[in-house]
C-alpha cells in the first residue's frame, strides 16, 4: 500500500513576500508606501499628494505634490500629519523631511 498524504505546498514562503509583509513595522519602501496610501484621499481632496524621494537610514524624504508643495499649512500637513503617521505605523521612524 502507498502512503496517501495531501499536497505538500514545499516552496519557500519567503521566495513571493516582500519584508513588508513579512513584518508591517518595518522601515521599508513598501511599508512607507502602504502608509502615505492611507493619508493619500486626504491630500489629493485638497488638490495635493506626498512623494517618497529617499529612505536614509531613519529619514524619510518626502516631496509634497500639487497643492500641498504650496500651501503655507504645508509644514504642519507634513509634521502633524505625514510624520506622525508614519512613526505610528514604522517605529524605526525618526523624522520625515520634505525635499524640494
Amino acid at each position: 500500500m502507498g502512503t496517501d498524504t495531501a499536497p505538500v505546498d514545499t516552496a519557500p514562503a519567503a521566495a513571493d513576500d516582500t519584508a513588508a509583509e513579512l513584518d508591517p513595522r518595518a522601515l521599508t519602501l513598501a511599508n512607507v508606501e502602504r502608509t502615505l496610501d492611507e493619508l493619500r484621499p486626504y491630500l489629493m481632496a485638497d488638490g495635493g499628494n506626498v512623494e517618497v524621494v529617499e529612505i536614509d537610514g531613519p529619514i524619510v524624504k518626502v516631496r509634497l505634490q500639487g497643492a500641498c508643495g504650496s500651501c503655507p499649512s504645508s509644514t504642519m500637513t507634513l509634521k502633524m500629519g505625514i510624520e506622525r503617521k508614519l512613526r505610528e505605523a514604522i517605529p524605526e521612524v525618526d523624522e520625515v523631511v520634505q525635499v524640494l
